[in-house]
């Protein structure tokens, strides 16, 4: 995925110290690299998605019946809520080094404040911000840029795809 100015303009914070509410900085080449504040938004707007699709109860779950494209024109069932909360969990699972996969496990899968995470891993207040910032920007970055059908925006995950 190409990183374009409307879309980051749309995700920056308005406070943010680093982009003044811009949302990019021009790279080397010319590009749109996005600021760290985009990539943590991107990263809450998955995580909002993936906690409502988890605590959805089971006999809720609707069963989609989708076309995909390629060379075999076939047609599958899914259930796209357990889909996309298993590619939440997956997708971090391989792309976060361990500390910051147990940073992710502890905060956001199991749920534990910041004092029993510092505890639990045995760093202090601002190790485990600046981990829980980093994990914020990997994923949202990996959400986004992700192919063939990213986690961001997550109602494109959850559309009918037409190949």
């Amino acid at each position: 995925m190409v990183w374009t100015r409307r879309e980051v303009l749309s995700l920056a914070r308005l406070s943010c110290a680093a982009c003044e509410g811009e949302g990019a900085a021009k790279g080397k080449r010319g590009e749109i690299t996005p600021c760290y504040c985009v990539l943590r938004s991107i990263f809450r707007a998955c995580y909002a998605r993936f906690r409502a699709c988890v605590a959805k109860e089971k006999h809720m779950s609707r069963v989609s019946f989708d076309h995909f494209g390629g060379k075999e024109r076939r047609m599958m069932w899914g259930r796209k809520d357990e889909e996309y909360a298993a590619d939440f969990f997956l997708i971090a699972r391989r792309s976060l080094d361990p500390f910051h996969y147990q940073v992710f496990s502890y905060h956001y899968l199991l749920g534990a404040d910041w004092r029993l995470c510092c505890r639990r891993l045995k760093v202090d207040r601002g190790q485990f911000f600046h981990a829980v910032y980093r994990v914020q920007e990997t994923l949202g970055r990996i959400f986004y840029e992700l192919e063939p059908y990213s986690l961001y925006p997550p109602r494109e995950y959850f559309a009918t795809r037409i190949g």
